[in-house]
């Protein structure tokens, strides 16, 4: 009986053994290996440097307060854009808490000097709370405030936001988007030449 354990147990260890190296080690290691030479920065976490120094990903938004910046949408995670408390804030259309909201953000658009209709992603949050794209609508539409701030002709941020604009996938999967922390950092670039001051993400309001 017990030599009949024994040989019943032995190879179901050999065979967890082989398929915790294949699975737990081996396999991970090589996708590990082919993304860090295939796609090294996207492997890394799409990192976006200044010099030396990591300002941000191109994955997870950021809070840009400041008028000199373009801004992102609204987050509902945590105290804002926090990647430890990612999520939307689940409240239905009719919510008195998400009205209340959104006529905030309204107010400060407004105060902007944003006329016209208001980009609905201008003033609602994604469901990660951590959206690092706006609709180009939305870019256009701080366009003016962001000129004034910067002292620059509303042309020159115009066309920045213009560059910096994302097509969908193959021109078909997706939506035209620009990310937030890529065109503040062109538009740093751009100020450089005018003796601006350097970038980074401000606290959010």
């Amino acid at each position: 009986m017990g030599n009949d354990l024994r040989s019943a147990i032995r190879p179901s260890l050999v065979i967890l053994l082989l398929f915790t190296v294949l699975t737990g080690l081996a396999y991970p290691a090589l996708l590990t290996g082919i993304a860090q030479f295939v796609f090294p920065a996207q492997a890394n976490g799409s990192l976006v440097r200044r010099g030396n120094t990591v300002v941000g990903s191109e994955l997870i938004g950021q809070g840009f307060a400041s008028a000199r910046y373009f801004h992102g949408r609204p987050s509902a995670a945590g105290k804002g854009y926090d990647a430890t408390a990612s999520g939307g804030s689940n409240l239905g259309p009719a919510a008195q808490g998400l009205v209340d909201r959104v006529k905030v953000d309204l107010k400060t658009v407004r105060a902007d000097g944003l006329t016209g209709p208001v980009p609905a992603d201008m003033v609602t949050a994604s469901a990660s709370g951590l959206d690092p794209d706006v609709s180009p609508e939305t870019a256009y539409a701080q366009v003016a405030r962001v000129a004034g701030a910067r002292h620059l002709a509303v042309g020159v941020v115009r066309a920045i936001v213009d560059a910096a604009i994302a097509e969908p996938l193959a021109g078909v999967l997706g939506e035209r988007r620009v990310n937030v922390l890529l065109l503040n950092r062109a538009l740093d670039a751009a100020a450089n030449n005018r003796q601006a001051g350097p970038a980074g993400a401000q606290p959010a309001a």
